[in-house]
This record gives C-alpha cells, structure tokens and sequence, in this order.
C-alpha cells in the first residue's frame, strides 16, 4: 500500500480525450447549434471540445456524416458561407424541427441519465 505524505499531492496523469460515445453525437450537435447558433462544421467540432472541457475528441470523419444525416432528417439546414479565416464554408443551423428534436432528445437522455445513476449508486441495503 503506497501512502503519500501529508500536503504532498501526487501528480496525476492528464485525463486522454476520448471519442463521443455513438448516440450522443447528434445530440451534441444539436445542442451547440442552438446555444451558438449556426457554425461551420469545423467550428462545431470545435465547440463540442471546448465545451467538453477538452475530454472528447471530435473526428471529422465522423462528425460530416452526422451533419448530413441531420441535414437529410430536417434537424438542420445549411447554405455556404465564408468563415473568420475568410474560407468557403458550410454553414449549419438549427431548424424548427431540430428544436423540437433537441427538446425530445434531451428529456430521454435525462430520463436516461438518471435510471444509470440509480444503479450507480445502489447499496445492498437499498434492495432489501
């Protein structure tokens, strides 16, 4: 058993991103198209890190596909644009049907949230 002395704090290893679990990446799209408004592709992997604080990895790879499949849904819509760098971008937006979507999506993913959570902090006496 290692003990480490009184007000010494051992270091700890930088927490590795992680890739988006599958399922949760349009919603996060979703989510940051809404909170800041339309964005290009790159900008939303961008966000999705940031407010990530760093922990997820967004691949590009994956997130088009997602921005597509969304577009062809009507969750989004998008028209090209030029970014702050002064390149053509797609631009992609939240529709009236994405909002509706985003609300449906957020409430089950909370729903679900919380039934994980129940067994997470189950005890022994709780299932007496």
């Amino acid at each position: 058993m290692c003990h480490t002395p009184f007000g010494i704090q051992q270091e700890r290893e930088p927490l590795a991103k992680r890739d988006v679990q599958q399922g949760t990446l349009a919603l996060m799209v979703l989510k940051t198209l809404d909170v800041l408004g339309p964005q290009h592709g790159y900008g939303v992997a961008r966000r999705i890190e940031q407010i990530s604080g760093d922990l997820l990895a967004v691949n590009q790879g994956t997130l088009y596909p997602v921005l597509l499949k969304l577009e062809q849904e009507g969750a989004v819509a998008s028209e090209w644009g030029t970014s702050e760098n002064n390149r053509r971008a797609r631009f992609y937006r939240l529709t009236t049907a994405g909002r509706r979507r985003l609300r449906v999506e957020t409430q089950e993913w909370a729903e679900t949230a919380a039934l994980v959570d129940r067994f997470i902090v189950a005890k022994a006496e709780d299932l007496t």
